[in-house]
C-alpha cells in the first residue's frame, strides 16, 4: 500500500501539506498558519532544493503521506540556505515581534537555528521527519530511518540530531528505543542525537 521513494522537486506540495499536518507536536496545524506554506518553508522546502542529503517520501495512491528530509553537514547546508533559501523568504516575511505560531516561524526564516560547533562535530547530520496519521502502524518511521541512516554510513558520515518539541513524548520515546540520547533540553523541547561510527 505504502512506497518509499526518492523525493524530488515534484513532490515540494504533497510535503508542504505533510509538513503542515504534522507541526503542531504530530498533529494538524492548519488553523495556526494562516499561510499553510509557512512551516514547510522551514522545515522542508531547502532541503528538497538543496538536493543533498537523503530525502525520501512515503506514497500511496493519495499522495505522499510522509518524508525524512536530511543535510549530510549541517554547517554547510546553513551556509547554503544563507545564500541561497533564505534572502527571498526574508524578503516576503518582515521581521515581527508576534507570539504567534506564524510570529515563530518567521523569526527563524530571519535567524534560523544554529547548533553549536561542539554539537556538530560528532553529529554532523540532521534531519525532519514526519508521516500522515493514516500511515502510523505501519512501520514506516523506523524504516524511513533505517534508510537514512544507511545512507549516511555509507557517506562517512559520524553522527546525526534532531529537535524534537517537548509535547511529543510519543515521538521522544520511539527516538530513545532507536538509540537517539538527549543532546540538550530547551523552552520547546530537545536536542537528541545519534552516533552512527566513532571519530570523524
Amino acid at each position: 500500500m505504502f512506497r518509499i521513494e526518492r523525493a524530488g522537486l515534484a513532490d515540494m506540495a504533497g510535503i508542504y501539506r505533510v509538513c503542515l499536518l504534522s507541526a503542531d507536536a504530530g498533529g494538524d496545524a492548519t488553523a495556526l498558519y494562516p499561510d499553510p506554506d509557512l512551516p514547510g518553508h522551514v522545515y522542508a522546502g531547502p532541503y528538497l532544493a538543496q538536493g543533498g542529503g537523503t530525502q525520501l517520501v512515503v506514497v500511496d495512491d493519495e499522495g505522499v503521506a510522509g518524508y525524512v528530509l536530511s543535510a549530510d553537514d549541517t554547517a554547510a547546508f546553513a551556509a547554503w540556505a544563507e545564500e541561497q533559501w533564505w534572502p527571498t523568504l526574508r524578503e516576503r516575511y518582515p521581521r515581527t515581534d508576534d507570539d504567534t505560531p506564524t510570529g515563530h516561524i518567521v523569526r527563524l526564516i530571519h535567524e534560523p537555528d544554529r547548533p553549536s560547533p561542539d554539537l556538530l562535530a560528532d553529529y554532523p547530520a540532521h534531519f525532519h521527519i514526519d508521516l500522515l496519521e493514516r500511515t502510523r502502524g505501519a512501520g514506516l518511521g523506523r524504516k524511513l530511518l533505517e534508510r537514512l541512516f544507511e545512507e549516511l554510513r555509507e557517506r562517512g558520515v559520524s553522527g546525526l540530531h534532531m529537535g524534537v518539541d517537548g509535547r511529543n513524548t510519543n515521538a521522544i520515546g520511539f527516538y530513545e528505543h532507536l538509540g537517539f540520547r538527549t543532546l540538550e533540553r530547551e523552552p520547546w523541547g530537545v536536542t537528541m542525537g545519534m552516533r552512527l561510527r566513532e571519530g570523524r
